[in-house]
């Protein structure tokens, strides 16, 4: 353990009369200066409902939405660009998708637009991100197996094209691993292809549409339907399932060193083992709400406070460089 400074969990006391049901495999998204999450299932039933949370007030809201609501769905991709929050895929029950429906955040109106090209098959448990005014579709299982493709859709045209020419060492396909955008990279950690948890991390460099895999010491933990969330120069790893039990461990990758670390985690109450749960940061500290132990489905919410150690999220100014799969690290 680093240090005798400690982060520390707690559940928030949460206010407001519409709190989310107990939700796992829903999306979190943080909107300007509040959380939105939506969609995600409980015990038996995928729900289409947004919930909206005040990180200062800690009050939860049902929305009010309108025009072209999203069927119910799990296992989808929500990003936030432009006060636009665009949804993809998910499914429900035996059913695979590959709609596209996008919500204004200021009116909350659900629309579907109209867009060419070629789309990415139907599919859940994939990962996206947005770059370079594109949204960025990859992997995911669609019921009959992983995939590994890649799509983007043109944020101003709205046409779709398959991203081919792919260079370097390419990550077997997978779903429920995370893919974080780093300046004009993606971390892709873990995962699963359905027979086996993935202990790797990928970096994609997206202007040479390049793959290369980090090779790194021991410890190798495998995790699939963990959370990643991006905390200045340290991608913070929560929970998941690590191919045989569900983890309640809190890792750190040290994006400069490219090594895992550990700090001291402190709380009378901790989210304790999950996955499919969601996760954002927000104002030094990590929100973790909901998600499933292989018995319960919950809807509370931790807060893990770093404001104790300020100096993991103050550096946020260094690139990541790589050659022959070799770890070189450009500050």
């Amino acid at each position: 353990m680093g240090g005798s400074v400690a982060m520390q969990w707690h559940r928030s006391e949460v206010s407001g009369n519409s709190a989310p049901p107990p939700l796992r495999a829903h999306t979190m998204t943080l909107v300007k200066d509040k959380i939105f999450v939506f969609g995600g299932c409980d015990a038996s039933v995928c729900f289409n409902t947004l919930y909206i949370f005040d990180p200062d007030s800690l009050w939860w809201a049902k929305a009010k939405t309108r025009g072209n609501i999203p069927p119910p769905c799990r296992a989808h991709s929500t990003n936030y660009e432009n006060n636009k929050l665009w949804v993809f895929g998910g499914g429900d029950g035996p059913y695979y998708y590959n709609h596209l429906y996008v919500l204004d955040c200021d009116t909350l109106t659900w629309s579907i637009p109209e867009t060419t090209g070629v789309a990415p098959g139907p599919r859940r448990a994939h990962s996206s991100w947005i770059y370079d005014k594109a949204l960025w579709i990859y992997a995911g299982g669609d019921g009959v197996q992983a995939l590994g493709d890649m799509f983007k859709l043109d944020l101003a045209t709205l046409a779709w094209t398959k991203v081919t020419g792919v260079m370097g060492s390419v990550p077997p396909p997978r779903g429920y691993h995370t893919s974080t955008i780093v300046n004009n990279t993606v971390i892709m950690y873990g995962g699963s292809d359905g027979h086996e948890c993935f202990s790797d991390i990928y970096i994609f460099h997206l202007e040479e549409l390049r793959w290369n895999r980090i090779q790194y010491e021991r410890p190798a933990y495998s995790r699939l339907s963990h959370t990643a969330t991006l905390v200045g120069s340290f991608l913070f790893i929560i929970g998941g399932h690590d191919g045989t039990s569900y983890s309640s461990e809190v890792l750190m990758l040290n994006l400069i060193t490219m090594e895992w670390e550990q700090r001291l985690v402190v709380g009378l109450e901790s989210p304790g083992e999950r996955g499919y749960h969601s996760a954002c940061y927000n104002d030094s500290r990590v929100f973790v709400f909901g998600g499933y132990n292989g018995q319960e489905v919950f809807n509370d919410m931790f807060i893990l406070d770093l404001s104790s150690v300020a100096y993991l999220t103050q550096t946020s100014d260094f690139e990541i460089t790589m050659l022959d799969d070799k770890k070189i690290i450009g500050i």
